[in-house]
């Protein structure tokens, strides 16, 4: 890591300047919502490039779309039924006045995704959704400080060898801008090379934020992919990695498309194997743009922090993880 990169004062998302993040989780469903929203309404874009994405008001965040900011954006288990935590965060906003003013209406914008949680183990019987209310808890809950691990979306979230989980990560560039990444992860791949010791990601790892013991020793990893999950799942879709990078250098629709297309290279080198048909893997780009406009040779180095904080926050996402009743796979640190 270039001698000029520093740590955030608290390696989250919400080191950028302006960015609340709140969880909400129910341990008897194994599944849980995690909301990032502002003191204001930020820029924001997307891009996917997993096979099997689930989303809410994606379209709204193509830079060619006229939807200039957004509220708040939600990651959220459950598949499709976690898409109504949006209209949990939808209805807090409103309440708050929160929203964009179109003539007497105000409208909250909310995009969202979600991941697949449904067959890790939890209780899944209801006949009211719970994801509405999840989704106004987390909402309600958020702020400068918030848990990672078995938290929030990262709830019932499972990587192919361990528990899975919920990960942040933060660097400063050597002008002052901040850059952060927030992401749930529940992939198809392995976090861990074979043997299940040492992270994908440890070349980018920072202050032994997960575990600290350095990159695999071993060359020629290419071996098939091995799954815990899929053989405890006999094969089943259950998978998806999605993701929030953000900076406050003021960046255009389009840059922060740019930025959530670099971004992705932070899951591939933190998951292997990542993007694949049976993934959701999705990555959205913001501004909060509280910072200086951003050159295109600028849009280089942060769309290159926010790949390296995402791949690290993948990392402390799995080492987080912590132990619960009913679990499918082992945790990271009790494995």
């Amino acid at each position: 890591m270039a001698a000029a990169y520093r740590l955030g004062p608290r390696n989250l998302i919400t080191d950028v300047t302006g960015l609340r993040v709140g969880n909400a989780s129910d341990e008897a469903l194994k599944s849980g919502v995690t909301v990032l929203t502002g003191e204001a309404p930020f820029v924001a874009s997307v891009h996917v490039m997993g096979g099997a994405p689930g989303t809410r008001d994606t379209d709204l965040l193509a830079p060619d779309k006229t939807v200039a900011a957004v509220d708040a954006l939600v990651l959220s288990g459950g598949s499709a039924f976690g898409l109504d935590a949006c209209s949990g965060v939808t209805e807090g906003l409103c309440a708050a006045g929160r929203g964009l003013r179109i003539g007497a209406a105000l409208i909250p914008l909310v995009p969202g995704a979600i991941l697949f949680d449904l067959l890790n183990g939890g209780d899944k019987v209801w006949d009211v959704s719970p994801y509405p209310g999840l989704g106004r808890a987390a909402l309600d809950a958020a702020g400068e400080d918030f848990a990672l691990g078995t938290a929030g979306a990262g709830t019932g979230a499972l990587a192919a060898m361990q528990k899975g989980g919920l990960g942040s990560a933060s660097l400063r560039l050597a002008d002052g801008t901040m850059v952060g990444a927030l992401v749930a992860a529940n992939p198809v791949g392995s976090v861990t090379t074979p043997g299940e010791r040492h992270f994908w990601a440890a070349p980018f790892e920072i202050e032994a934020e997960f575990g600290g013991l350095g990159p695999d020793p071993s060359a020629g990893l290419c071996a098939a992919p091995a799954s815990r999950k899929m053989a405890a799942m006999q094969g089943a879709r259950t998978n998806t990695t999605i993701a929030i990078v953000a900076t406050d250098a003021a960046l255009t629709k389009a840059q922060c498309h740019r930025l959530s297309v670099a971004a992705h290279d932070g899951i591939g080198r933190a998951v292997v194997p990542a993007h694949t048909p049976n993934d959701g893997d999705l990555v959205f780009g913001i501004s909060t743009g509280t910072g200086p406009a951003a050159s295109d040779i600028q849009m280089l180095e942060i769309g290159h922090a926010a790949a390296l904080c995402l791949s690290r926050g993948i990392g402390r996402a799995i080492f987080e993880a912590t132990p619960a009743p009913g679990d499918l796979l082992p945790c990271y640190r009790s494995a």
